[in-house]
């Protein structure tokens, strides 16, 4: 297992000298306070913001090397919120594939059967959908890109029970079946102990501990993590 994106000592106005690996293949949960650093923290990871200093690598390459676009595509996001854009769930879909002239109708198929949603839903408007619906959509279209990595912020916090379990089977499917890397910000604790591999707790803007997600639910190192599991 080897490292797919390095945070060196970065900085800026909400993160401090936070270093950190992201192995390949595995899934992170990232937790903390709200107003702790963890949103700011992922957006660093495909340049919706940049660091004042230090230096983040995606396999092996300063991510300010790659084109940007090129970075989003294999670094995807998927925020709480579907933002998705006014038409169709198809027209959704397709947008970053027809960028690079990928899109056909049969990945539409298939990417709605990862996020189980029927077929027929290409042809709906998004304006149409539940919420649940629309997250799940949002999270097809940045499938859709075929990124190596995904980052999560709170993307299942606003969805019934019924869509978690849907979301957190796609999410495991994604790391052992696919190869995917994930990296989750997610306010639910147990959630975070279930499905991370490796977790980060963020406390005022800074990386305060980092590991094995069971170690470190079994054994937090710092009192600001103690407290915080006991709630």
């Amino acid at each position: 297992m080897k490292p797919i994106i390095a945070v060196n000592n970065v900085k800026n106005e909400r993160v401090k000298n936070v270093d950190f690996e992201i192995m390949e293949g595995t899934l992170t949960t990232v937790i903390g306070p709200s107003g702790s650093g963890k949103s700011s923290l992922i957006m660093l990871l495909n340049r919706l913001t940049d660091p004042e200093e230090g230096e983040i690598f995606y396999k092996g390459k300063q991510i300010v090397d790659y084109p940007i676009n090129e970075l989003r595509r294999k670094i995807g996001v998927v925020f709480q919120q579907a933002n998705l854009f006014d038409g169709t769930v198809e027209e959704n879909l397709k947008f970053g594939p027809n960028l690079i002239k990928e899109w056909n109708s049969k990945l539409g198929v298939s990417l709605l059967e990862k996020v189980q949603l029927p077929k027929d839903f290409l042809t709906k408007e998004v304006d149409h959908l539940s919420g649940g619906e629309q997250q799940r959509v949002a999270f097809a279209r940045t499938l859709a890109n075929n990124p190596d990595v995904l980052l999560l912020d709170e993307a299942t916090s606003a969805l019934d029970m019924r869509t978690v379990d849907l979301m957190e089977e796609l999410l495991e499917f994604l790391v052992n079946e696919e190869g995917k890397t994930i990296v989750m910000i997610t306010h639910d604790l147990k959630q975070a102990e279930r499905l991370g591999t490796y977790t980060l707790f963020m406390n005022e803007g800074s990386l305060e501990e980092k590991g094995y997600t069971k170690e470190l639910f079994d054994n937090p190192t710092t009192e600001a993590l103690m407290r915080f599991i006991e709630g």
